[in-house]
């Protein structure tokens, strides 16, 4: 601090004679008094300054008061980054996953129309039951021709089996008599006409033609007695496997297009529930072409995709609770226990990789598949489930 030093007394004593004066001339004002009053200027004090050690302390309690603030903020900095690192983990997470039932397509084994659809999208169906009806002329063509081939076939296998009727060997036996006549009688003439050629009375012409009918009644006479042989004997038993093949082959192609016809008739193979109609009736479909879509509803599972951080607590035959959203209210939310029976990893794409070396290995994800405790009709394919996990409990697993 600079202290201002005081003004002498004489100084002091000089002014106030001044001032005392001065009043007692008020009372009687002239110029000659005023003249006479002697100007006084009172000495100007001169400033010193000198070093306060008061306020060289102060200061530097400032600047000590001020570092220690700055280490405090820098200290509650660091503290705040290490717990943030330390518990990086939230108290619980949160999976989400999808239900899903058994799906079977029903697709046309024949082309055809569809000349009627039975069912509708939601309706309950039994194993068994029809479902589409389908007009195909084709197929109806090649009923009625291997029907119609059968029927021939089996004629000649009940003819190979029964043999010749009697009428039949009665008239083989006629025919083989009636040629055996007929060749006695050729014998005996070419014997007439060959003494009169020999005794010069019949030319040599007729002698041949005599000769050569001898023959020819012989050659038929020879071909009624095989005849009447094998009416006799009946079919070989060459003929009989010939003419079974025949029938049997001809019933396969029946039984094809009794199979086509009954395809064409689709029916269902499982009990379930129709999820969806893809056709509709009058439409012309090829072979192989899906119509419509059943669901099993007591085939159902849930699906998650968990990392392998958290893969410990969904180990097969473990039990979890999970919400479904869609059947839930406000007040009272639908919960469901699973039960864990299958898990496979995932492709390449959904590894969870470290952005440096620094910071850990690469996290797979796993696909893992759990079936409710008792199946639900009301539960659809695609509905969400909730899973909520505890991570300490993962970690304390881990150790």
């Amino acid at each position: 601090m600079t202290e201002f030093p005081n003004e002498s007394d004489d100084s002091r004593k000089s002014t106030d004679s001044t001032d005392e004066s001065t009043l007692s001339h008020n009372d009687q004002p002239s110029v000659d008094s005023v003249e006479d009053i002697p100007d006084v200027e009172p000495e100007q004090a001169t400033p010193t300054y000198r070093d306060d050690p008061k306020s060289d302390k102060s200061a530097m309690i400032k600047k000590a008061l001020l570092v220690l603030f700055v280490l405090i903020a820098l200290g509650v900095i660091a503290y705040g980054l290490y717990t943030s690192n330390q518990s990086s983990e939230p108290d619980v997470i949160t999976l989400q996953g999808q239900m899903q039932m058994q799906q079977t397509s029903i697709a046309a084994k024949v082309p055809g129309r569809i000349a009627q659809i039975m069912v509708t999208e939601g309706d309950e169906v039994t194993a068994g039951q029809q479902l589409i009806e389908m007009d195909s002329p084709e197929i109806n063509a090649k009923i009625n021709q291997a029907q119609a081939g059968k029927q021939m076939a089996q004629s000649q296998l009940d003819k190979a089996e029964n043999g010749a009727r009697p009428q039949e060997i009665a008239q083989a036996k006629a025919a083989w008599q009636a040629n055996k006549a007929a060749s006695d009688l050729a014998e005996n003439t070419y014997q007439r006409v060959n003494r009169l050629y020999e005794e010069g009375l019949m030319a040599r012409q007729k002698r041949d033609e005599a000769y050569a009918q001898y023959l020819a009644t012989q050659d038929q006479t020879e071909a009624a007695r095989l005849q009447y042989d094998l009416a006799m004997e009946g079919t070989r038993s060459e003929d009989k496997s010939a003419a079974t093949a025949q029938v049997a082959q001809v019933d396969a192609q029946l039984d094809e297009a009794l199979a086509a016809k009954e395809e064409a008739n689709l029916k269902s193979p499982i009990a379930g529930i129709v999820d969806n109609v893809i056709v509709s009736a009058g439409e012309v479909i090829g072979q192989g072409v899906p119509l419509l879509t059943l669901v099993n509803t007591n085939d159902q599972w849930v699906v998650l995709n968990v990392t392998e951080t958290y893969l410990n607590q969904f180990a097969i035959g473990q039990q979890f609770t999970g919400t479904i959203p869609a059947l839930s209210s406000a007040d009272k939310p639908y919960s469901k226990q699973f039960t864990v029976y299958a898990t496979s990893t995932l492709s390449d794409f959904a590894t969870w990789r470290p952005t440096n070396n620094d910071d850990g290995f690469d996290v797979r994800t796993f696909e893992v598949k759990a079936r409710p405790s008792k199946p639900d009709a009301r539960i659809r394919s695609g509905m969400s489930v909730i899973v909520r996990i505890n991570p300490t409990l993962a970690n304390q697993s881990q150790e």
